[in-house]
């Protein structure tokens, strides 16, 4: 959990620099006062439609949460070059995505460019979510499976997808098939 201390904080020292208390960033972003304080506390690996919406109430955009440092020129990601894994999940405690930020640090972004490891959904039916924005997703390895709707996409190596993430949304690899992708993520202020 050591990798969600960093977002931990900075959610919290955003709230604190806002004179925001648990229950007015409540109110601003439909999470309850308990969340967000298990999430500022670092016990609980959020998904990441949590994660838009504590953005949204706090004013900031997501790349906010997840770096902390600006650069104006570009930003290049070297192959090799291990970058800071973040890491989400669709319940309180289990592990399913792993995110590697393509694009950390790159001031006044619209997108949120991540290489992510994909793991199979644990028994039981996996909770939709939906937030503001669009996400794109291309299979580099594996087979993932994307719930959107009523409907369910099987993808394969080399397939992609590109939808409105405001329709409910779950995407997980197929059973017992590790998956990478990479996502791009837009999610408006």
């Amino acid at each position: 959990m050591a990798e969600n201390t960093s977002v931990a904080a900075r959610i919290r020292d955003l709230r604190a620099s806002r004179n925001l208390t648990l229950e007015q960033l409540s109110e601003r972003c439909g999470l309850s006062p308990e969340q967000i304080s298990a999430i500022e506390g670092g016990d609980v690996l959020p998904s990441l439609t949590p994660l838009l919406q504590l953005a949204r109430g706090l004013g900031v955009r997501l790349g906010t949460l997840l770096d902390d440092a600006a650069s104006l020129g570009p930003v290049v990601s070297r192959a090799g070059a291990a970058p800071e894994t973040v890491r989400f999940s669709g319940g309180a405690r289990s592990g399913g995505l792993a995110f590697h930020a393509l694009a950390a640090n790159k001031q006044d972004r619209h997108m949120e460019p991540f290489l992510i490891d994909v793991h199979p959904a644990p028994a039981g039916e996996a909770p939709l979510s939906s937030h503001e924005g669009e996400e794109f997703m291309y299979v580099l390895s594996g087979r993932l499976e994307v719930h959107y709707g009523n409907a369910r996409h099987v993808l394969e190596t080399g397939d992609s997808i590109y939808y409105d993430s405001i329709v409910p949304h779950h995407v997980h690899a197929a059973p017992g098939c590790e998956t990478r992708i990479l996502a791009v993520v837009f999610a408006p202020c």
